[in-house]
């Protein structure tokens, strides 16, 4: 406490000498005085109110718990009295139990007295309540059977009150409402048939259907009460719970299936469309079921057994079951196509389950898919596997059938613009396109893929197609009399090869994205070069064949005959242009190659006829008349590939131009001038070699020795410059193999 105050003093002082540490404020201790004590005297006030409240409620504390020990007092008196009362009360309590035995055979006899109206008429109920199941009096026959469970599960249920373990009793009431679980049973087959016909019934007396489900939710509630009860006494009547509405959503349930499993009505022996007929009446029975069900079903069961979503629920289990199934079965292509067709695309479609009058209950986008995504990989894998195999074998069939026209004698058919062709490319390609539609019809991926198949067999089937022509010349070639239209199904295998190379990029233009087109132009590149190749062959055959019927004609060239006077070159000509009214058939890419290049190889074998050195002139004379021969035939010649270069924009007059330059070589009356001419004919052909030279002089015939000598040496040590574009045409001709210094001798 001293302490206390010795603090108090410390602090006081504190104070003080904050207030005071200025001389102005010693005039104002008066007032700080005042001020402390009004601070004292509140401080004081509220202290004493405090500790006022305090002891007041230390005092309402006090008196609360002296009432309290006066009741815990009281109870306990109270207690005491009880406890005295309950013991001289057992031996009564004992004495009643007698009663209570006559309280519990009172309630059971007076349960027996109220059924015992229904206990002596059980078999005449028992037969009413058959004849109105007969009869169809459904919603009556089953008042009249729960009237007879009511009272039989009332004595039952008395029974097992006043003796559990009596089971001869319990028997013997079973026994006697024996014939009431026959008529539930036949109650309830009635009730079946309703439900398995319930989509027909609807449409025909909907009410029957009502009277059904009224039945079965009677039904349910009556389960629902005794399980109750069980739970409470742990009594249940025999036969309960039925779950009648767990068993009417099961045979709703097997009849879907059942109705899906049925409506397969041909096989694969009977009917090669079998799979799409089975598969166009699954699509209308379960759109026709599901809009029935909506509508019409609907409105007889209650809101909460949600009908429609279970059958939608339940026509999805099964169809997906049943495409399971199928796709499980050893199906052909076409039938893998029309079952992943119908799975993937139609069944979400307007056509079913996207049918407008479905809407908004049915949503396409939140279905399951009805086979997984494995199985349709499994059923597109042995799609292409079998597709590629079947392609394969349509196109070696297609092949064969067209190897067999070739040797026909009669022409081939002719396009609109008169072309020959065979039928080869439009069997091909309508085969591709076919596939292609089918592919399509399932996915795009599947489409793409079909069509990068078709290409690569394309590939490889031309690969074959020109083995097949290359055979086709050389067995005609053994003899040229058969097959007796060679020439026209040469060029309508040139033809294809035009229009093989149109339906290609058409098909590309058609089914392939764009992006998707450079990765594959390798393989287009391939199958031009290919189909390049064959036309080209086919081409070099046809003239060969021109060729070989102007040997004859060609051997008479630069002859003595030739120089007396000859219709050789009048016969190359006329035999040359009627071979190239045939060729007119031929597409123009090909007919304008293939005129220049016969244009190149008559000029060719002329120059060849000039170096084989078959006739030497003797003067200037025959130099002369030579030379002006040589001129008018290359006219002719200049004239006629004129004409059938025509309309095709090609210059073909300056390969009769070498012609010329060699004829001017010859023609020339002044031999100092010949090195001269001869080197212009260098400059213009550069590739013409010494022994082309050699044989040339010698021809002329008054070259001597040391001239022809002269005119090579002197040539060999200039140096020409060939021209870009020029192309040659010495290359290929050849000399006799006699050397050029024999030939100087």
């Amino acid at each position: 406490m001293e302490e206390t105050d010795r603090e108090a003093v410390a602090t006081a002082v504190q104070r003080v000498a904050g207030m005071l540490q200025r001389p102005d404020q010693l005039d104002k201790v008066e007032q700080y005085r005042r001020r402390e004590a009004r601070k004292k005297a509140s401080v004081e006030a509220r202290l004493k109110a405090a500790i006022q409240s305090q002891l007041d409620g230390v005092r309402t504390g006090l008196s609360q718990l002296h009432n309290a020990l006066n009741d815990v007092k009281d109870i306990q008196r109270s207690l005491v009295d009880v406890n005295k009362d309950w013991r001289q009360s057992i031996n009564t309590i004992e004495n009643l139990k007698d009663v209570k035995d006559a309280v519990v055979q009172h309630s059971q006899l007076a349960a027996a007295v109220e059924n015992l109206k229904n206990i002596f008429s059980v078999p005449e109920i028992v037969r009413e309540t058959q004849d109105l199941t007969e009869q169809g009096e459904l919603l009556q026959a089953h008042r009249k059977l729960m009237d007879l469970e009511c009272s039989r599960d009332d004595l039952m249920y008395e029974q097992y009150r006043m003796d559990s373990k009596n089971t001869r009793d319990m028997n013997l009431i079973h026994i006697y409402f024996g014939d009431m679980q026959k008529l539930s049973e036949e109650l309830a087959k009635q009730l079946w048939m309703v439900v398995q016909r319930s989509l027909v019934t609807v449409r025909r007396d909907p009410t029957l259907l009502v009277s059904v489900v009224r039945i079965i939710e009677r039904e349910e509630k009556i389960d629902r009460r005794m399980l109750d009860r069980k739970k409470q006494t742990g009594f249940i009547p025999p036969g309960r719970p039925k779950k009648w509405k767990e068993k009417m959503f099961n045979i709703l349930d097997r009849t879907v299936t059942t109705r899906i499993e049925g409506t397969q009505a041909d096989t694969r022996e009977s009917d090669k469309m079998w799979l799409v007929r089975h598969l166009e009446i699954i699509r209308k029975y379960v759109l026709d079921d599901l809009l029935v069900a909506k509508n019409l079903m609907d409105q007889c069961f209650p809101p909460h057994y949600d009908i429609f979503k279970k059958l939608l629920s339940m026509y999805h289990q099964a169809l997906s079951s049943r495409m399971q199934e199928l796709a499980s079965e050893d199906l052909e292509a076409n039938e893998i196509v029309s079952l992943l067709t119908w799975v993937l695309n139609t069944y979400k479609s307007t056509e079913m389950m996207g049918n407008s009058e479905l809407a908004p209950e049915v949503d396409v986008n939140s279905l399951n898919p009805l086979i997984s995504q494995s199985v349709v990989d499994q059923l597109l894998n042995k799609y292409m596997s079998t597709l590629t195999s079947n392609i394969i074998g349509w196109l070696r069939k297609a092949l064969e059938t067209d190897k067999k026209d070739w040797i026909k004698e009669s022409e081939p058919e002719a396009d609109q613009d008169g072309y020959y062709q065979t039928t080869l490319p439009a069997i091909v390609f309508q085969m591709f396109e076919q596939n292609l539609q089918v592919a399509a019809q399932i996915s795009e991926d599947l489409k793409t893929k079909v069509l990068l198949l078709c290409l690569q067999q394309m590939n490889s089937f031309l690969t074959r197609y020109k083995e097949e022509a290359q055979l086709y010349k050389e067995e005609h070639l053994k003899n040229r009399q058969h097959p007796q239209c060679y020439v026209q199904y040469m060029i309508a295998v040139i033809n294809n090869c035009q229009t093989f190379k149109e339906s290609i990029i058409s098909l590309k233009r058609k089914y392939l994205k764009n992006e998707m087109e450079e990765g594959m132009s390798s393989s287009h590149t391939n199958m031009d070069v290919i189909l390049d190749t064959i036309a080209k062959e086919g081409c070099s055959s046809l003239l060969d064949e021109v060729f070989m019927d102007l040997e004859p004609h060609l051997n008479e060239l630069m002859t003595k005959k030739w120089l007396t006077g000859s219709n050789a070159v009048d016969t190359i000509c006329v035999t040359v242009e009627d071979y190239f009214n045939d060729f007119a058939r031929i597409k123009k890419p090909y007919k304008k190659k293939m005129t220049l290049e016969a244009h190149r190889r008559v000029v060719v074998e002329y120059i060849k006829a000039i170096m084989l050195k078959r006739v030497s002139f003797k003067n200037a004379d025959e130099r002369k008349e030579g030379a002006e021969r040589m001129i008018k035939e290359a006219d002719q010649f200049r004239f006629l590939f004129k004409k059938l270069a025509s309309g095709s924009g090609e210059d073909t007059e300056g390969l009769c131009d070498v012609i010329v330059a060699i004829a001017e070589v010859i023609k020339l009356t002044d031999p100092s001038l010949l090195y001269l001419e001869v080197s212009t004919l260098v400059s213009k052909y550069p590739d013409i070699r010494d022994d082309h030279i050699a044989a040339l002089l010698t021809v002329r015939g008054d070259a001597s020795r040391d001239m022809k000598q002269t005119i090579i040496e002197t040539l060999d040590q200039g140096s020409s410059q060939p021209n870009p574009n020029y192309v040659p045409i010495f290359k290929e001709i050849t000399v006799s193999t006699i050397s050029v210094p024999k030939l100087l001798k």
